[in-house]
């Protein structure tokens, strides 16, 4: 699935009123939610008890582990990971505060101003900025790198183009190490395996050659800091549409 900047916005849900449906439904369901936070290195599994679209909050149950809990209540960025009815839905927050919910302790964030629900049982995959591209480094045997060029982006994987001359595009071949980096948020460094490969015509009629790639076993450090990037990266976009129209 390739995503333009024009088609992403159907992902992002802005509406106070259907982001409280959806936390509400997924409420109703007793979805898991995982709590990632303190840059990916920690996370908590909690469940949604309440929300009020009126008072601005959603109240979540409270860890098992107080350790966590404390940590979580000193962290300035939350990623929340769930789905609703097997469709998977992503949302933040800079602040959880602990209160008393029916006698006994729980957590209590304000309603998102926006989260991401996808249409389709897959990630979200968002398409990088062409004036700010990124590149991922492929180690190779020998010592050598290849640089190539990330065209698309999600948790699962990413859509790379350009492979420099020799470089051959196998399709179940895993590359260790490889590496890239985010703007303003750090450095990813996975595991990728080459899922499929094919050839584009650009617009000026030149032809390419494109692969997409899968982690493997990506640590929830950088699954949080992708997407930390995904939802800045929208946001800006999103931003930058409305000064224009």
């Amino acid at each position: 699935m390739e995503i333009g900047a024009d088609d992403a916005s159907k992902y992002l849900v802005e509406s106070g009123k259907e982001i409280a449906y959806i936390l509400r439904a997924i409420m109703h369901k007793g979805e898991r939610i995982t709590a990632h936070f303190n840059q990916g290195n920690d996370l908590i599994l909690t469940t949604i008890i309440d929300v009020s679209l009126e008072d601005d909050w959603v109240i979540l149950d409270y860890g098992a582990s107080e350790a966590l809990n404390r940590k979580l209540l000193d962290a300035h960025k939350i990623i929340f990971i769930t789905s609703q009815d097997k469709v998977r839905v992503q949302f933040s927050s800079n602040h959880v505060e602990k209160v008393s919910y029916e006698g006994r302790p729980a957590f209590k964030i304000r309603l998102p101003d926006s989260l991401i629900k996808l249409q389709r049982r897959e990630y979200f995959r968002l398409t990088t900025p062409i004036s700010k591209p990124l590149a991922c480094v492929f180690p190779l045997e020998g010592g050598d790198n290849a640089h190539l060029t990330i065209v698309d982006i999600s948790i699962g994987g990413v859509g790379v183009m350009n492979p420099p001359k020799g470089f051959q595009f196998e399709i179940g071949k895993t590359y260790q190490g490889c590496y890239f980096v985010l703007p303003d948020l750090g450095t990813i460094v996975a595991t990728l395996q080459i899922r499929n490969a094919f050839e584009i015509t650009m617009k000026n009629g030149a032809h390419a050659m494109r692969a997409g790639c899968m982690f493997v076993n990506l640590p929830g450090t950088m699954q949080s800091m992708i997407q930390r990037y995904i939802i800045k990266l929208e946001r800006e976009r999103r931003a930058f549409q409305m000064d224009h129209e």
